[in-house]
């Protein structure tokens, strides 16, 4: 194991403040806010989960994850385009080295930090289906508001060449492959998609906390956070409309991955998505190569617009 998760994701935004509001409403809690830096933490996991610094464009900058040991950091810091090992900010303990990716993303290999005690989280809803009864003797009581948003889940990267992408990534952060796009040939080499996971042999991990595929668009497609449950996703979604947030694409299914998903866009038209119920996998998972359409990625559910898939 090289990288134990993925931390945060960054930005560049021209208007810090109303971003900050739409990201309090989807579940987020600031941390920090000054004229040039935003900081939002989730309910669990790092010190924050999302960054944007104050910029005359807007654009997405890259990610954070936290990686094994302070020997790994000191070897990414020894690759060519890898920033020296630095503090990771003057606010919190830990260690950072910036790497840029092929296309310019920054990628942040970070270790050292303290864990933030978690807060605000109720225990799942205990689902009855048709043939097991898990809830018994108790009901759903679940509120139309905010709720919290436990960890970013996973980022979605469009890059010009996948196979160097993918290549990179692995090498610098030893994630491996859980299943791919390509064509009908079944054969790996000719994939031009893939959903990434942390490596945690025989213990489960998300399906993936990256997916990257080749696109004439470079950039990030979209951020992920997960909820609790399904409550808390309708919960939510619920309240996003009444506050007059752009609904882009949701509720509905995933068919790689399997989340249930709900995607939004913020103030400076980036698409954010809330997740929940996706596939967990460990070392016995055995990738896959999809090779059907687009719009064949979904279960069931509101289907993604044709600009979903540019």
């Amino acid at each position: 194991m090289t990288t134990r998760d993925i931390l945060y994701a960054r930005y560049e935004l021209r208007n810090l403040k109303v971003n900050e509001q739409f990201l309090f409403d989807f579940g987020l809690t600031t941390v920090h806010h000054d004229v040039g830096l935003l900081r939002m933490r989730a309910a669990e996991s790092g010190p924050w989960v999302y960054e944007a610094q104050k910029g005359e464009v807007d654009r997405f900058l890259g990610m954070g994850f936290l990686v094994e040991s302070r020997a790994r950091l000191d070897y990414l810091a020894t690759l060519q385009g890898s920033s020296p090992v630095r503090p990771l900010s003057s606010s919190e303990q830990g260690s950072m080295v910036r790497m840029r990716m092929p296309d310019g993303f920054e990628v942040d290999a970070v270790f050292g930090i303290d864990i933030p005690e978690a807060f605000g989280i109720r225990k799942p809803f205990a689902f009855n289906t048709g043939h097991q009864k898990l809830r018994i003797n108790a009901s759903v009581r679940q509120r139309v508001g905010i709720v919290p948003a436990l960890r970013l889940g996973h980022v979605v990267l469009h890059v010009s060449n996948h196979g160097e992408s993918v290549a990179w990534l692995c090498d610098r952060l030893g994630l491996m492959p859980s299943d791919h796009f390509g064509p009908p040939t079944n054969d790996v080499r000719d994939a031009k998609g893939t959903f990434l996971r942390v490596d945690h042999g025989e213990d489960v991990v998300d399906h993936h906390c990256l997916l990257v595929l080749e696109s004439g668009h470079i950039g990030c497609h979209h951020i992920s956070f997960e909820l609790q449950d399904l409550d808390h996703l309708m919960a939510a979604h619920e309240y996003l409309l009444g506050k007059g947030w752009k609904l882009d694409c949701g509720v509905g299914r995933h068919l790689l991955g399997s989340q249930i998903y709900d995607y939004w866009l913020d103030p400076a038209g980036f698409r954010i998505e809330h997740y929940t119920d996706g596939d967990a996998v460990n070392h016995e998972h055995k990738p896959t190569v999809f090779s059907g359409t687009a719009d064949e990625t979904t279960q069931w559910g509101m289907a993604p617009s044709k600009e979903f898939f540019l």
